[in-house]
């Protein structure tokens, strides 16, 4: 493949897309638990939305992130032979810290967008 060409990726099924299609969007970031309003609001349509449907999004991208974690964990803990691999103690312990972290960020969007 010549470096002209666009390059095709098929991850997981479906039809293969070349990377000038694979922009990131409002409802891909929200969908992949991208919560950060600051993040967000690079996107133009961000600003075109009332504060509560933009609480909303956020809402749903920390219930994503959330998710994710949770997944991650449990992907971590099922592994064969867990207790004869001591490294992935620590990936638990930072999974842990991130939904810690996302909890304090939770609360403090809830404060934030709870004012108008």
């Amino acid at each position: 493949m010549s470096e002209e060409e666009p390059r095709e990726s098929n991850l997981g099924g479906g039809s293969p897309t070349t990377t000038t299609s694979n922009t990131m969007t409002l409802q891909k970031a929200i969908d992949m638990g991208e919560y950060s309003p600051d993040f967000l609001g690079q996107f133009p349509e961000w600003h075109t939305l009332t504060r509560h449907v933009q609480f909303e999004f956020i809402r749903k991208a920390i219930d994503n992130r959330n998710n994710q974690l949770v997944k991650q964990w449990a992907e971590i803990t099922n592994i064969l032979d867990f207790s004869l691999k001591p490294h992935l103690k620590n990936a638990l312990k930072n999974i842990e810290e991130q939904r810690k972290h996302l909890e304090k960020n939770k609360e403090k969007l809830f404060v934030e967008y709870s004012t108008e």
